[in-house]
């Protein structure tokens, strides 16, 4: 299943990447592009002057709204804006930001978002989601993945620049990402890579699939996992029945070292099962509820999206938390 976005991950939709729909994000969506009606201008845009009377509200501050939005946008060079208005509504604590943004090459007209922020100025909702807000909007997702994030990894051991795939075996797109995922080991060799297994219910092999992956990872360690979800991945219209599922998986296995028959009986045993709901609930509590999704130190990105775009978010990330990511 691939990536719907709007919020957070609507990043990169703002790029006339992706497809833009509704999903977990943390994040407003970012204006879309719009083509202008004329000659394209060289200049950036101007953006009217905001009215005085337009910032009613006692909170977010300017500066709170600024930063938010450094944070989430602020990887795209070009992208500029100008906050528009901080508005007291109806309903008392909710306050209504209208943002005004543009790129500093014209191409693109200006265009308005906004989003509404809840009275613990914590939250914001926008489109259909609830979605972190704040200087550092993706701190309280990043602590949950630190604590609880236990998949096999590639990379540095260390967690200071970490990068986890939420990804589902049986997940077309997942199989898709997997391109994008072997060019960020080699690009980021200083990075934690971790593949959360996230079994999805729509997907009969997926949850057995996340089971085996554990139970190789637990008697082979993170080596032979990647050389069994690889073989997984390529071998995925397999995992359409039943008894071909029980193939791919028992192949992927061998390619692994390991032996099928202890690794299908692990798969069963009531340990196994929990880790698997356990990496489930971890996918839930991070609002992370399409995959490929990865969460780079908690700020959620998708893994099938463009390359280059991946590597810029990553290397903004990366300075933005202060830690060396290559």
């Amino acid at each position: 299943m691939s990536i719907r976005f709007a919020g957070a991950l609507a990043l990169v939709a703002m790029f006339l990447l992706v497809n833009q729909a509704a999903a977990q994000q943390d994040v407003p969506a970012a204006p879309a592009a719009q083509a202008p009606s004329g000659p394209a201008p060289a200049a950036a845009p101007v953006f009217p002057k905001p009215d005085p009377a337009n910032f009613t509200a006692a909170t977010p501050s300017k500066d709170t709204v600024n930063a938010f939005l450094q944070a989430s946008w602020g990887f795209d060079e070009t992208r500029v804006w100008e906050i528009w208005a901080i508005e007291k509504t109806e309903v008392d604590g909710i306050s209504r930001v209208v943002v005004l943004a543009g790129d500093k090459t014209g191409k693109q007209k200006i265009v308005p978002a906004q989003f509404f922020v809840l009275p613990d100025n914590k939250h914001i909702f926008a489109g259909d989601d609830i979605m972190p807000f704040g200087a550092n909007p993706f701190a309280e997702a990043r602590a949950v993945a630190l604590q609880r994030a236990d998949g096999p990894y590639r990379g540095s051991a260390s967690k200071d620049l970490e990068i986890i795939e939420f990804a589902d075996f049986q997940c077309p797109h997942c199989k898709e990402a997997q391109a994008n995922m072997d060019k960020l080991a080699v690009d980021f060799p200083k990075a934690r890579i971790v593949f959360q297994n996230y079994p999805l219910p729509q997907h009969p092999a997926a949850a057995g699939a996340a089971a085996y992956g554990i139970c190789v990872t637990k008697q082979g360690g993170s080596n032979a996992f990647f050389t069994f979800a690889a073989a997984v991945f390529d071998g995925q219209d397999g995992l359409a029945t039943a008894d071909g599922a029980t193939l791919t998986l028992n192949n992927a296995v061998i390619k692994a070292g390991l032996d099928p028959v202890a690794i299908a009986a692990c798969a069963k045993t009531p340990a196994t099962l929990a880790a698997v709901e356990a990496t489930v609930k971890l996918s839930q509590d991070l609002k992370i509820n399409q995959t490929p999704t990865l969460l780079i130190n908690g700020r959620p990105i998708p893994a099938n999206a463009p390359y280059d775009i991946i590597k810029q978010i990553i290397l903004f990330q990366a300075k933005l938390d202060g830690v060396t990511a290559q």
